[in-house]
């Protein structure tokens, strides 16, 4: 059973850079806002080359960021808790959020921004370097990589990216997920992109400097990089939502999977919204900030127009007095009980 019947407005799953800007904006607003967060963020393997592209915080460790944004959120009233959902369901017009340890949340409406899981080239050594020197994205670590030797584990779109940063690039062709055009071959040639056959079996490590040397093939040849560039899939973290029938869709561009929503990060699923990775794998913090904003005010909207229906409806079938006084009761619960705490323990 509960030992508190607090209904949260807004139980946010996840609290990385898309939840924690939802969350923020939601407090601001006087919302009673949750944030149950898991603590496995996607970047924290950056921690040595930092978060990028954040204007005012460029460079900043991943996990500082999380924790400024945690103290911005609870600065408002917002209750950041942590925690692993296990499921959601839906209980009449509300939800009840579950963890693996029995704790329970009620919440009016939900917001998913658990991430995703970069699921990796099963390479030895490979998920050891994540985040250090096997990156994937140009815009958030390329400027770390400029001028190095860099080697492609992954296709050929990512070649001409890296080519920015350095004239040393190599392709290795096995990986490259489809077979080059003729168009192709002709700009990497022009553009001075090596092409390298044969699969890359393992990875040469200089482990006094903890440093990448060389991409070992499955002919014994050694290839010297000092970044690799790997296609990982992208998988949302949603398997706990499963009970609410939302839409899982191919990425139309990368190996992916996410959440299907609209541009406000509605899921179609009333209650339900989703922000950052878990429906846009693409997105880099700045823009799952930027999408747990979105969801925020989309969320919130929501919200005004049922309590507003709400109080039509209660005004017409109550007595003056006694619709003064609910209306008072209500907004004493929303003001006075931000501060409770976040998860009721079940009996």
């Amino acid at each position: 059973m509960n030992t508190d019947d607090r209904i949260w407005d807004v139980v946010v799953i996840g609290g990385g850079g898309a939840g924690l800007s939802a969350a923020l904006m939601l407090s601001r607003v006087r919302r009673l806002v949750l944030v149950i967060d898991a603590g496995e963020p996607r970047n924290a393997p950056a921690v040595r080359v930092g978060a990028h592209n954040i204007l005012g915080r460029e460079g900043i460790s991943p996990l500082e960021l999380l924790h400024l944004g945690r103290e911005e959120v609870v600065s408002y009233s917002g209750v950041v808790t942590s925690g692993r959902v296990a499921h959601v369901e839906r209980d009449g017009e509300q939800f009840i959020v579950t963890t693996g340890d029995g704790r329970r949340a009620h919440a009016r409406r939900v917001l998913v921004t658990t991430g995703l899981v970069d699921e990796l080239p099963d390479i030895p050594g490979l998920a050891e370097r994540w985040g250090h020197d096997a990156i994937h994205c140009v815009y958030c670590h390329g400027w770390e990589a400029r001028d190095t030797k860099v080697g492609v584990l992954g296709n050929f779109y990512q070649a001409l990216l890296f080519r920015q940063m350095t004239d040393r690039v190599a392709l290795f062709a096995h990986h490259a997920k489809a077979d080059l055009t003729d168009e192709q071959w002709e700009q990497l040639a022009a553009l001075g992109i090596s092409v390298i056959h044969g699969e890359v079996t393992a990875l040469e490590i200089d482990a006094e400097h903890d440093k990448l040397t060389g991409a070992r093939l499955d002919t014994g040849i050694v290839i010297p990089v000092d970044t690799l560039v790997v296609a990982p899939r992208f998988i949302a973290r949603g398997g706990f939502l499963d009970a609410l029938g939302l839409t899982l869709t191919e990425h139309p561009a990368v190996p992916g999977v996410q959440v299907a929503v609209d541009a406000a990060g509605f899921t179609g699923v009333q209650g339900v919204w989703a922000a950052g990775n878990v429906s846009d794998v693409l997105a880099a913090v700045p823009q799952a900030a930027a999408a747990g904003g979105t969801a925020a005010g989309a969320i919130n909207m929501d919200l005004i127009l049922e309590d507003a229906r709400r109080a039509a409806a209660a005004r017409e079938t109550l007595p003056p007095t006694a619709f003064s006084g609910a209306m008072e009761a209500e907004v004493s619960r929303r003001v006075l009980g931000t501060r409770a705490h976040g998860l009721d323990s079940q009996e």
